[in-house]
Formats: C-alpha cells, structure tokens, sequence
C-alpha cells in the first residue's frame, strides 16, 4: 500500500496553526482534534514547520505554565520531513522510525496534500496484513 492509498481513504483534511499563535491554542487545536501535531503554516499555505505533542512536552519542561502563551514559532520543529504519495508502507514506517517521528506532511510538487501518522500507518498496514491472512487462509481452504 502506498501513502496516496492512506490519504485517499483517511482524508486529508490538515489542521494548521501560524507561527504568531500561542501554544495554548495549537494544543486546543490538538485536543479538539484529537491529533498529536499540526502544521504551522503562512498565509499561503506554505509550511514552516511541525507543532507536535512533543513540541509542547519539552516546552513545558524548559519554562513551565507559561508555555501556553509562548508562540509556536518558539517550539516548532523547522526541520520538516516529507513523504510523498507514491512512497509505500514500509518506507515510510522506516522514516519514522529513523527521524523519531510520528507525523509526516504528504508533498507533491511542492503542494501539500494532506498528513499521515504513524496511527495511519499502523492502522492500514494491520489491514493489509489481515487482507493477506484472510487470502491465505482461502487459498489453502480451496486448494
């Protein structure tokens, strides 16, 4: 399966915050929707960077309450890594797994085509592999 197959089926809906925000609303963003990043993006949609729970986990760590009205600008990773939509399950899995990160913008041609997690990953590849039992366990019934 292929990333395109995943945003295909998931959406790609994308939540996004600007850099001027506070971290209270990019976690209220977060909450609401039930996500662990977002993206920070300007006004032409180009992305800046990546806001994730992490983020706000060391920012809290580093000066406390008051992280909540500090700007995302302050705690956003800027070293954005990409996937696109013909990259398939496996690589991705292992990008993740290398950059240590659960969240990665779907790029084509420099246009942002949606987000996927690693709970995506998860979640479609868990099908993949129960599609594949379930043509094996016919298979072998049949033949």
């Amino acid at each position: 399966m292929h990333v395109e197959r995943i945003l295909a089926l998931k959406g790609n809906e994308v939540i996004s915050v600007r850099l001027d925000d506070t971290i209270g609303r990019a976690a209220g963003l977060m909450s609401d929707n039930r996500i662990g990043a977002v993206l920070v993006r300007d006004d032409e949609g180009f992305v800046e960077g990546v806001l994730s729970e992490r983020d706000i986990v060391r920012g809290v760590a580093r000066i406390g309450a008051r992280c909540m009205d500090t700007s995302v600008d302050e705690l956003m990773t800027r070293e954005v890594i990409y996937c696109q939509p013909e990259d398939d399950i496996d690589t991705i899995m292992s990008v993740m797994t290398e950059h240590r990160v659960r969240h990665l913008p779907v790029m084509r041609d420099g246009h942002l085509l949606g987000i996927i997690s690693i709970g995506d990953v998860v979640k479609f590849r868990m099908e993949e592999i129960e599609f594949e039992a379930a043509a094996m366990r016919k298979y072998i019934a049949t033949a």
